[in-house]
Formats: C-alpha cells, sequence, structure tokens
C-alpha cells in the first residue's frame, strides 16, 4: 500500500462530501430561532474564581496555549485530550514540571474529548485540534454546561455556524475563536489610533494570510496532513480571520457595521504540484494529484457603512510571511507590510510616509502597556499570551469576551462564501447576519483605547 495514495484518495473521498457552499452534502439542517435577534448587550456569565481548563489538541499551537494558561494567574489546567498519546503525555508533563497537579489524560480515539468533558472538572474546553473537529468539540462543550474556545476557524461550514450561535444562546454559555492577531501589537494600536478619529472616516482596508506552506502541506508537519486535504477539496479564501479579525474590530463589524456581500476571484493552481514535483518526485502522487485551492485568492467585501475589504489567501507559493494589513481613511492611511508606516494629512510631511514607530509613544494600546512584560516570550511576538489573558480576565470578571460567537461566525463565513463565489464565476454572495438586526444597536468594542494612555 503507498500511504501518500491512500492519503490522497482518503482526502478526494473526504471533499465530495462538501456541497460547493461549504455545507456538507450530508448535513442535517440544524433547526433554530433564526428569526430571533440576538441580545443588545453583549452577553457576559457569572465571574470564576478559578478557571479550570481542559485541553482537546495539544501539538503544535495547544501546547503553546498550555504554556500560555500555565502563566496566567487564575486557571488549572485539569484536563488533556489528544489522540496522539505523546503530544498528551508532554502537555502533562509541562503541567508538572510547572508545579501544578497532573491533568486527567485522555487519549481514546477521535471522540474521547466527550468523556473528558463528560468526567472532567472543567470550566472552558479549549480546542486546538484539526480544523473539523473545532465545531463538534464545542457544540458538545456548551451542550455540556462549559465554555468554550477554539483556534481559527470557528467552523468548516455555515450550517456550523449557525448551529454554534444558536447553541451558545441557548446554552448562555462563551463561544470564542481565539483570533491571536487582533492582539498583535501593532494591530491593537491601529485600533487604538482609530478610536481617537486618527484616519477620519474609514474607508478601506486591506489584509490575508500570505505565507508558504507548500513543505508543511506536502509533508507530514500536519497530523494526518489534514490541511492539505482542504487544499485538495476545496477553493477559496480558506483562512481569513488573521487579517479580517482586526479589521473587522477597526469597522465595528457586528457593533454598529456589519459585512454586506463579497465576490471572490482565485489564480490557477501550481505552487503545490511544482513544489512536490521538485523535491518528491514528478511521478510522486503529490506531484500529480490536482489540488483545488487556487494558489492566490482575492475576496472584495463591501460593508454597510460602504467601506471596502480586501483580503488576499496565499499559502501555495515562495513567498515572504505577510498579512497585508493596510487601512485607509479620509485623514490618512497606515500599513504594516513590508514596512510599519503611517501618513496622517496634517501630520506628516506632504506626500511622504513616516514610521510608525515615531506614533507609539501617543497610540501604544493600553492592553499592550500592560502586559507587554508578562507576554515576553510567548508564542507569535508575545499575542498568543496577551489573547489567553484576556479570555481568562473575561471569565474570572464576569464580563464580555473581546471577541464572542457573531464575530467568530461572521468571520468565519467568508471562507464559505468565498468558495460559492469562485464555484460561481464570481457572482455576489450576501453575508449572513448572525445578530439577526442586533448589529445596529450593540456597543462597539472597547477595550480601554478610547481613551489616551
Amino acid at each position: 500500500m503507498n500511504p501518500r495514495r491512500e492519503f490522497l484518495k482518503t482526502a478526494a473521498l473526504a471533499g465530495a462530501a462538501l456541497t460547493i457552499d461549504g455545507t456538507r452534502a450530508d448535513a442535517v439542517p440544524q433547526p433554530g430561532p433564526r428569526q430571533a435577534a440576538a441580545a443588545a448587550a453583549p452577553f457576559a456569565a457569572p465571574p470564576l474564581e478559578t478557571v479550570r481548563v481542559g485541553f482537546v489538541g495539544v501539538g503544535h499551537q495547544g501546547t503553546s496555549h498550555v504554556e500560555n494558561f500555565l502563566r496566567i494567574p487564575g486557571v488549572d489546567i485539569t484536563a488533556i485530550c489528544d489522540v496522539q498519546p505523546p503530544h498528551a503525555e508532554r502537555a502533562r508533563q509541562r503541567v508538572r514540571a510547572a508545579g501544578r497537579p497532573a491533568p486527567a489524560v485522555y487519549t481514546g480515539g477521535l471522540d474521547d474529548y466527550k468523556r473528558m468533558i463528560d468526567e472532567a472538572p472543567v470550566d472552558l474546553v479549549f480546542v486546538a485540534t484539526h480544523w473539523d473537529y473545532h465545531a463538534p468539540v464545542m457544540l458538545y462543550g456548551m451542550r455540556a454546561g462549559k465554555h468554550v474556545a477554539t483556534e481559527v476557524p470557528l467552523a468548516v461550514t455555515l450550517d456550523e455556524c449557525w448551529e454554534l450561535v444558536e447553541t451558545a444562546e441557548r446554552t448562555r454559555r462563551h463561544c470564542v475563536m481565539m483570533e491571536n492577531c487582533c492582539y498583535d501589537r501593532t494591530e491593537m494600536m491601529i485600533l487604538a489610533m482609530v478610536r481617537r478619529g486618527l484616519f477620519g472616516e474609514l474607508l478601506h482596508a486591506e489584509g490575508g494570510y500570505l505565507h508558504d506552506l507548500r513543505e508543511l502541506k506536502l509533508t507530514d508537519f500536519y497530523y494526518d496532513r489534514w490541511r492539505l486535504k482542504h487544499s485538495v477539496a476545496r477553493n477559496g479564501d480558506l483562512y481569513p480571520t488573521h487579517g479580517l479579525g482586526p479589521i473587522a474590530q477597526w469597522l465595528d463589524i457586528n457593533r454598529g457595521n456589519q459585512f454586506d456581500y463579497l465576490v471572490t476571484m482565485g489564480s490557477p493552481s501550481r505552487g503545490l504540484r511544482e513544489w512536490a514535483a521538485e523535491h518528491i518526485g514528478p511521478g510522486s502522487v503529490e506531484a500529480t494529484q490536482t489540488y483545488a485551492l487556487s494558489d492566490v485568492v482575492n475576496t472584495l467585501i463591501k460593508t454597510r457603512r460602504g467601506a471596502t475589504i480586501l483580503l488576499t489567501h496565499d499559502t501555495n507559493l515562495p513567498r515572504p510571511y505577510s498579512r497585508k494589513i493596510l487601512l485607509q481613511g479620509t485623514r490618512g492611511l497606515v500599513r504594516k507590510y513590508p514596512e510599519q508606516k503611517i501618513h496622517v494629512e496634517g501630520r506628516s510631511p506632504a506626500h511622504r510616509w513616516e514610521d510608525l514607530e515615531a506614533y507609539r509613544a501617543e497610540f501604544e494600546h493600553p492592553v499592550w502597556r500592560a502586559l507587554e512584560e508578562a507576554s515576553r516570550g510567548a508564542g507569535h511576538g508575545g499575542m498568543d499570551y496577551i489573547e489567553d489573558y484576556r479570555l481568562v480576565a473575561a471569565l474570572r470578571e464576569g464580563t464580555p469576551t473581546d471577541i464572542d460567537v457573531y464575530d467568530g461566525a461572521a468571520w468565519t463565513a467568508i471562507t464559505m462564501l468565498s468558495e460559492r463565489s469562485i464555484a460561481n464565476r464570481s457572482a455576489a454572495q450576501d453575508v449572513p447576519d448572525f445578530t439577526r438586526g442586533a448589529w445596529q444597536t450593540r456597543p462597539a468594542l472597547d477595550l480601554g483605547e478610547r481613551r489616551p494612555a
């Protein structure tokens, strides 16, 4: 048996289970009160003195979160679940090395998370598995009375997005997508600038995920090569939220503004086959397999206030890492890649960029001022620690989370809608309103950036 050929056969079969709009062909429609509006006030649960956490998935990113939670006051890691026993044991040993009681370990297969949720003393189920398991684990957790959080994306179908929204509303439990890029130092400083009106009316933003993943996809870096399976079966912006999350916060999405509709186009697919031919062999399964995912996918989104957003997904070509990040208003603009630059009318030299760093003393976000030292050495420049800290703080203080289920659903839905647009000659696709009208009155996000530090 050729394991790579068997893998790609499995990938093709997995793709056959998906319809063109990103819903599962065998999915049972989920009933729910989709006509009822979400509450105008953001949801807050009763405070927890100590947050007991159970992890489902402790591979690459999951292990990083375990290390973060061990550094945050008021947290007990009580359970670890992973399909690979060595990963679970590694996480267990890190908890013990921190002087904490050893967590219970669950390694009995893909559904053993259910036993963990049923048996272990946990308040928060934290999911860092491959994408297909994010929604099922969270749904099971909320129905068992637990708060839930997941690595991006929130789900892989629109039906799952709706079911997560409705389940969070019905069970009164937090359902959070952990978009770490919303906590990047630069993105948070831009948020502070926006709140203080530096750029005037916001008209256009750009972002994306541009990351050369060819070697990681085409080798065994990802468990069961799960990420490659999506490249085989799906064509759209498969990973929009790293760029879109911060932009959505700048533009008040779900809080006075909303995504209205989008159109998406994709380039030919060349990069994975060419890399495989060069590095694995021209006759290899990987080099002869057809990949649905376009090498470059561009999505243009229109908001209800009229602003435009350009998202780019590019993971199959040689390139330096970028999330693009650009924001344009009537009074100026700011960008992050390839260099951090800003131009503000009446403040910057005419027709010239300035270094963004020159604005940091005035516009550093207060969250970063407070947590810079505590986050030092954590993943992705510290933003991973800050996102975990903010989640724990909300649970312990009984306050709304920075990112809620409506945000996670709206940001994630761009993937499925982009697939549908590409499949229909870039036809415009309406973005669902997961708040059912409540976006018009929900208050804007405020993490303290409205007041000068």
